[in-house]
């Protein structure tokens, strides 16, 4: 990754070449040196960017060290940035996700096949990585699930998918596959022009693509549906739980951050069941009061 590659850029410099070179205090002055970086605008780089130049470092000497490469591993108490937990920044309304599944032409076999990328993305919520890897047996249509294998954390799971994205794959899967299909069929389900699986970093841009087509004035490609689905549900009332299971979240604390975006749903709640939440009900109360109201009586002039 190019993250290693410039760490490995970083100790060619310096003249450290081999692994037993590279011992705690050196991995401290690159970190050191990634915190005074600036790029050419002069504004420094992200805690995230920093926090992901670093942790690919820890995982490359878990590596080595698992390997016998090094005899300890060097890297095993840097201490990562922390990182704050953002709020999504771009979400459709269910509206706009309509008009971004519209988007593709269904005269063409690579617009059927979009619609059906598209469909899955939005009904399931799955990451791009899974969804380039989806095999033909990981659909379940009589079911309603699809099968996500060896997901993030190398984890499976089994998330349900609706009708209407089904209704698009067994298009998709009827009329499209057999025309991009190259022998010999690996079963992935998804496939390019060329009858190769698809690159995520390719996914992503044809979905963004078709973002941009819809003219919703929001940014975005693969992972803003999967914020849309996850959103969506839960202003729709379910349980953030059964969220968390679609998504793939280890802790509930990775998903709860879903129910800060699900704002609409919670003032209808905050409107519906807190009694001071209602002017009208106090209408009495907050009238102003009359002229003639006051309870102390005008002053009688004196003669």
């Amino acid at each position: 990754e190019w993250q290693l590659s410039r760490f490995i850029v970083w100790c060619h410099e310096r003249g450290l070449t081999r692994p037993q070179d590279l011992t705690k205090p050196v991995i401290d002055r690159y970190q050191r040196s990634l915190f005074y970086y600036r790029r050419a605008d002069g504004q420094p780089l992200s805690f995230r960017s920093q926090y992901k130049l670093v942790a690919v470092i820890k995982y490359f000497f878990r590596w080595l060290a698992c390997e016998n490469y090094i005899l300890y591993n060097p890297a095993s108490d840097i201490l990562l940035p922390r990182l704050g937990k953002h709020l999504p920044r771009q979400i459709l309304t269910a509206q706009e996700a309509d008009r971004v599944l519209s988007q593709p032409d269904l005269s063409s076999p690579y617009g059927m096949r979009d619609r059906a990328i598209l469909e899955t993305l939005y009904s399931t919520g799955i990451r791009r990585t899974e969804l380039v890897n989806l095999k033909l047996y990981d659909i379940g249509f009589q079911k309603g699930v699809v099968m996500i294998r060896n997901g993030k954390g190398k984890k499976d799971r089994v998330v349900p998918i609706g009708e209407r994205a089904l209704f698009w794959l067994d298009r998709y899967l009827r009329e499209t596959r057999p025309q991009l299909v190259v022998p010999p069929d690996e079963s992935f389900v998804f496939l390019t022009y060329a009858g190769a699986v698809f690159h995520p970093d390719y996914l992503g841009h044809e979905v963004k693509r078709y973002i941009m087509a819809a003219d919703v004035g929001k940014q975005g490609a693969c992972h803003i549906f999967r914020h849309t689905m996850a959103t969506l549900m839960l202003e729709g009332g379910a349980d953030i739980r059964f969220v968390q299971e679609m998504l793939g979240h280890a802790s509930l604390n990775s998903t709860q951050i879903y129910t800060q975006v699900a704002i609409d749903k919670l003032k209808q709640i905050h409107t519906a069941t807190h009694p001071g939440a209602n002017l009208a009900a106090h209408a009495v109360e907050a009238a102003p009061p009359e002229e003639d109201s006051s309870p102390f009586p005008e002053p009688i002039p004196q003669s």
